[in-house]
């Protein structure tokens, strides 16, 4: 089994990382918050993986955080959630949010993720609500701030890529203040400042 990579970040598409591991490329598929996360190619770059073994591939995922590769390692335990929804959920909000969500046991919320219907978010829920980790401590009452998943799908709908629409977000500082218009103007901008 392979716990995580370290190497030279060899180039980034659209749903999969290239890692330089001095001289040997391999490519690990990694949801958009990981994506979004990591610098430019050439920079050093470290991967908590997970690999899937079947008859016909190995397909290895990666992610920025051990929160994330847990949160995916759970998923997938779930009957009907296979690596890519897992993904879909976890491009679609951070664990907290998502384990709040399973907590709370807010259907409506889980099936606004990409590929996640109301019968597969009330699985993940009956599943996993009595597995949620011991740090985590669920927030009673609070509401979810979606202003950055709203501002990728917006970005999306606009024709960029996830790894695009969140690259562009993270370069945006201090962002907690401003609005989801002024998350996207913000982030349009640094697009254009890099071409």
């Amino acid at each position: 089994m392979i716990a995580g990579v370290r190497g030279i970040l060899a180039g980034i598409e659209e749903d999969a990382l290239i890692i330089d591991l001095h001289g040997f490329l391999i490519r690990a598929i990694a949801p958009g918050s990981t994506l979004g996360a990591l610098g430019a190619v050439g920079d050093p770059v470290e991967l908590h993986t997970h690999l899937v073994v079947r008859e016909d591939s190995l397909t290895l995922y990666g992610f920025g955080t051990k929160a994330e590769l847990q949160l995916f390692e759970l998923l997938i335990t779930v009957n009907g959630v296979g690596p890519r929804a897992a993904l879909n959920l976890l491009t679609f909000a951070d664990p907290a949010t998502l384990y709040q969500a399973i907590a709370d046991e807010d259907t409506a919320l889980l099936s606004r993720a990409p590929g996640i219907g109301k019968v597969t978010a009330g699985r993940i829920i009956l599943d996993l609500r009595r597995k949620l980790p011991e740090d985590f401590a669920p927030t009673l009452g609070t509401e979810v701030d979606t202003r950055d998943q709203e501002t990728v799908a917006a970005l999306e709908a606009l024709g960029y890529t996830s790894a695009e629409a969140r690259q562009a977000l993270a370069a945006v500082e201090e962002r907690s203040g401003l609005t989801v218009e002024e998350r996207i103007i913000a982030a349009l901008r640094h697009m254009d400042d890099g071409r």
